[in-house]
């Protein structure tokens, strides 16, 4: 994918490309909402809307690296839908005396915790650039790993996510989203680019394209702050 992307593509968000396709592998298988909120647990592939993470990566973009990530992972309503799940999950499988349709406030408390663990636990650092990257190993769950990188020098974030086999299809996300802003084809894939310009910053969703089945295989969100103009 770096190779295809190169002519279209700044070297910075090359190298920071780089760093999240090379930490996922292969699948096997318009408002936003607050933190505080935790998303339902049947959450499927077109309850994504790249638009809402916009807000949390123009606020990453301004933080120190692990408060970044932190920010945007904290208020991804898809990690915060896997690890609802899960909890549920050990509620049923361990048959602990929880209740999984207890307190929401509870089980925010909780799914804010771990996802302190996994920032705190994951973060590394390549290439100038903090990187915290999470599989979504349990099963069935529209996406199978996530990942959030953000510039140590630059004011860029980063945010990735990798489609579950068959979860999404491009003529979904057409639905969704209208005609892409750009589109461009590899030996691979394809790219359907999405793009918000505005004062403050420019943001571009990325979505990879299995060019033989038409499934969405990835998605890669990027913002870019933008310098004040001066007067």
């Amino acid at each position: 994918m770096i190779s295809a992307l190169r002519t279209n593509l700044k070297p910075t968000i090359l190298l920071v490309l780089s760093l999240l396709l090379s930490v996922f592998v292969p699948s096997t298988s318009a408002g936003s909402e607050p933190a505080g909120t935790t998303a339902r647990a049947e959450f499927s592939a077109d309850d994504f809307d790249w638009r809402e993470m916009v807000p949390y990566l123009f606020a990453a973009a301004a933080l120190p690296e692990e408060q970044g990530i932190k920010t945007m992972l904290e208020n991804s309503r898809v990690l915060r839908a896997y690890i609802a799940n899960e909890g549920r999950a050990r509620c049923n499988e361990d048959k602990n005396p929880c209740d999984p349709k207890g307190d929401s406030s509870l089980l925010d408390a909780e799914v804010n915790k771990r996802i302190d663990e996994i920032v705190h636990e994951g973060i590394s650092s390549q290439h100038k650039a903090a990187i915290v990257d999470y599989p979504l190993a349990r099963q069935p769950f529209p996406f199978s790993e996530i990942a959030a990188v953000k510039d140590e020098k630059r004011s860029d974030a980063y945010f990735m996510l990798q489609f579950t086999d068959h979860s999404y299809t491009a003529w979904q996300l057409q639905a969704k989203y209208g005609a892409p802003y750009d589109t461009n084809i590899f030996d691979r894939y394809s790219v359907f680019t999405y793009r918000l310009d505005n004062p403050g910053y420019t943001s571009r969703a990325t979505f990879e394209i299995n060019p033989v089945d038409g499934t969405v295989m990835k998605v890669t969100v990027s913002l870019k702050r933008k310098k004040p103009k001066l007067r």
